[in-house]
């Protein structure tokens, strides 16, 4: 298919098992898969509305969704791995491949170590966004080209083995069920990790997002620390204007 005017199409790279797999589940009978729009490569088009799966870094697909949402309704699907198996391949074929279970364990709540790079699309009233949960595969291989974290090893795929749950939000509102009801009226980032039960660096991208889709407003400082309020439900709204 060809979307004449626009050449070549932004996001005709070659996918990952996992980009795969997520899309073969996510679509359903009369979806258009791989569909040219306004010169982008849309993953799956379902009737008027747009699927996007993006595995990782939003930043990359940060300017196709502002330039999507000009005209169309967009719905943009990520995956956590909530439960993740690493399997390393040997550069030694002589030697079996190692499968081990990673202690991390992925939340929904993690969804803001990616949304940092859009919270604002979240008041257009066309994006909505759904994290997914997941068993995956991380396929591991000795090439010594890899981060020294990894020692070397290189990430070269990652399986999908299962779907474990899903959730969807579609307003600022729906945000609010991140923050923990035992939360103060007047928090920091810092009260908001402990509440949580994660990082200090996570609750401060989680404070940075919900400020700036108005789901929290900042109200001063505590010594060095900023101090965050809970915006009431009835305040909360939608813009078209990003």
């Amino acid at each position: 298919m060809k979307d004449e005017g626009f050449s070549p199409l932004i996001g005709t790279l070659s996918e990952s098992s996992l980009h795969a797999a997520v899309k073969d589940w996510y679509a359903i009978p009369g979806d258009r898969l791989e569909v040219p729009v306004n010169g982008f490569v849309i993953d799956i088009l379902r009737d008027n509305l747009l699927i996007e799966i993006q595995t990782q870094n939003f930043a990359q697909i940060k300017q196709k969704l502002r330039s999507l949402l000009e005209n169309y309704t967009v719905h943009l699907v990520h995956p956590i791995a909530q439960e993740k198996w690493i399997i390393r391949i040997p550069e030694n074929s002589t030697t079996s491949a190692a499968r081990r279970k990673s202690p991390k364990r992925g939340r929904f709540i993690h969804i803001f170590d990616e949304l940092i790079r859009i919270p604002d699309l979240i008041t257009h009233p066309r994006f909505s966004l759904e994290i997914l949960l997941i068993q995956v595969e991380e396929i591991r291989i000795q090439d010594g080209k890899g981060s020294w974290r990894r020692k070397g090893w290189s990430i070269s795929d990652r399986r999908l083995t299962a779907i474990l749950d899903r959730l969807v939000l579609e307003k600022p509102g729906d945000f609010q069920q991140f923050l923990p009801s035992e939360l103060p009226t007047s928090f920091t980032a810092r009260e908001l990790a402990e509440q949580c039960s994660i990082t200090l660096r996570l609750a401060q991208k989680m404070a940075y997002c919900l400020k700036h889709m108005g789901t929290i407003s900042m109200t001063g400082k505590r010594s060095n620390a900023y101090v965050y309020e809970i915006t009431p439900s009835s305040q909360l709204t939608v813009s078209s204007q990003i």
